[in-house]
């Protein structure tokens, strides 16, 4: 692979002079991946890595760790072509398995970890009038998540990138799930939003433990169900999209089930990224391609561990 196509990449993905310290680690770990993927068939060393996005290899390596989950060389191996399509190899009958024992990766009931609950058609029909939700943003290893909770639970999580505050609207979730909940009452509360924060950090750096996560989910019958395949995928596995319309129980409606997963409303609590195409490319991801190289490597290298 010529080198100009991994210098574009890095232009591409620079830092802005203005960026915090979440930003300019995420955009410096964005074009690391970027520039990996370009040249993976060089395999290339950290220190051509670290000249090529002019940092010191040390400190390349402890932002990339940090980001990742998983060192460069490490992350690289993941990348090398037939990687995606090896983690595929074992899918079938994945979803149905531990549909069945109730269990995912490490003997681990899945629901300590996340229950859904979906939102009454009644709520959805008010525009959420009556529904006080409490919304804040906080970092993570893959950036800032914007969080919005009900007492009935988690309304919507997702990553929030530079830029995508409109109004300056400190919580990017108002044009997410809240779009369909016009008349609810909306308060900034970080301290009852935090929780679900910490909650996926510690699922990021596999530690979640104690009570599971409520989410009260909007959507439809088949997007519930969709989700709740998505719960049932172990960690360091991956699926098709045909598998899980099959476990959702529409194996003709592949299409209409990829967007129920694109539509999932809890950013990497449920493992939308764990889904790829059956011939083993990544296909798209609402947060970014970046994030779901990084969480499925952060698996990988949790997997082999």
């Amino acid at each position: 692979m010529e080198r100009s196509g991994a210098a574009t990449a890095v232009r591409s993905h620079a830092p802005s002079p203005d960026a915090s310290g979440w930003d300019r680690d995420y955009q410096r770990v964005a074009a690391a991946i970027a520039w990996l993927d370009a040249n993976r068939r060089a395999q290339p060393q950290l220190d051509e890595l670290a000249a090529a996005l002019h940092l010191s290899p040390g400190h390349l390596q402890r932002t990339f760790t940090r980001f990742a989950g998983t060192s460069p060389a490490r992350f690289l191996r993941w990348l090398t072509a037939g990687a995606a399509r090896d983690l595929l190899r074992d899918r079938a009958t994945v979803l149905e398995t531990t549909a069945a024992v109730g269990l995912s990766s490490g003997g681990r009931l899945h629901g300590l970890l996340v229950t859904l609950d979906a939102v009454t058609p009644g709520e959805l029909g008010r525009g959420g009038a009556g529904l006080e939700v409490r919304v804040g943003e906080h970092p993570t290893p893959l950036g800032p998540v914007a969080v919005a909770v009900t007492e009935r639970g988690v309304l919507d999580l997702r990553f929030v990138d530079r830029g995508e505050r409109p109004d300056g609207d400190p919580s990017a979730s108002r044009g997410g799930v809240l779009a369909g909940l016009p008349a609810a009452t909306i308060v900034p509360d970080e301290a009852a939003t935090l929780p679900v924060a910490e909650h996926l950090v510690a699922t990021l750096g596999d530690a979640a433990d104690g009570e599971p996560l409520r989410v009260a989910a909007v959507g439809t019958n088949l997007q519930l169900k969709v989700w709740e395949a998505l719960l049932r995928i172990p960690t360091g596995r991956v699926v098709s999209y045909g598998e899980v319309a099959r476990a959702a129980g529409r194996p003709e409606a592949v299409r209409a089930v990829a967007g129920a997963i694109g539509r999932n409303p809890v950013a990497a609590l449920i493992p939308c990224h764990r889904v790829l195409r059956a011939t083993g490319e990544l296909g798209g991801y609402r947060w970014g391609t970046v994030r779901k190289r990084a969480l499925l490597a952060r698996e990988a290298a949790r997997h082999e561990r």
